[in-house]
């Protein structure tokens, strides 16, 4: 019996010494990932956000270019918020439909995988869900060229984590490796995985904070270690559908 081949993943983030952000969030889902990996180039486009309706970077503006012409013309995969996506397509994302256009920007630019992690396009479900968006260029059958596109809409939770995006990304570039012509089951996967990482998390922050009481930050840490089964083997929460 042949030996597995070995599993070589480069993950190139910050580094923190308490907590879950960075590579401290996507080190133990990537480690514990079955099989081998292609190299699969991933990219978390970390730029900005929007707060209260607006968008605004975190980081100094002349890194967009760099992003655009260097970094995002290299990668299998990106993971944009939806603020990130619009300022590297040039391009605002409203509807449905102007999401579709940005997306297939973000493709001529190199990426076969493009996934908006989170947008605030109006939910069928309501004020309480946030809209994950993907698409998919893949060759099928007889050498023909499609592009798959789907649509999450995710349980919004009232607390603050940080290292989700990181978490999102590490779990994505599983999945996809596992699933590499099936965007839905990939993102199924990865979405409720992360689910369940926060849900764990809510409730062990509240424990810990007692009655009435907010959690801290250091309470909301993510409980990534503890949902080691829900990473290996997510139970799939929350679907999405094809658009």
């Amino acid at each position: 019996m042949l030996p597995e081949p070995e599993c070589r993943v480069l993950s190139i983030q910050s580094h923190v010494v308490r907590g879950f952000v960075g590579n401290k969030s996507a080190a133990f889902p990537l480690t514990i990932a079955y099989g081998s990996f292609i190299f699969l180039a991933v990219c978390d486009p970390v730029m900005g956000d929007k707060r209260n309706g607006d968008g605004y970077m975190y980081v100094p503006e002349n890194l967009l270019p760099v992003y655009k012409e260097k970094v995002v013309p290299l990668a299998d995969i990106i993971t944009p918020n939806q603020y990130e996506a619009e300022i590297l397509a040039g391009k605002k994302m409203n509807t449905e439909k102007e999401a579709i256009e940005v997306m297939d920007v973000l493709h001529a630019m190199g990426p076969d995988t493009v996934v908006i992690t989170s947008s605030d396009l109006p939910s069928a479900l309501g004020d309480g869900y946030l809209v994950t968006l993907g698409s998919q260029r893949k060759v099928i059958a007889g050498g023909s060229r499609v592009t798959e596109r789907i649509r999450i809409e995710i349980p919004k939770v009232d607390a603050v984590f940080v290292g989700t995006g990181d978490l999102f990304a590490a779990m994505l570039l599983a999945w996809t490796h596992q699933h590499p012509n099936n965007l839905k089951i990939a993102c199924e996967k990865t979405v409720s995985a992360l689910q369940h990482i926060v849900t764990r998390t809510i409730c062990c922050a509240k424990a810990m904070a007692g009655p009435d009481k907010k959690p801290s930050p250091a309470q909301l840490e993510l409980r990534v270690i503890q949902s080691k089964q829900q990473i290996e083997n997510p139970e799939i929460i929350i679907h999405a559908t094809s658009i």
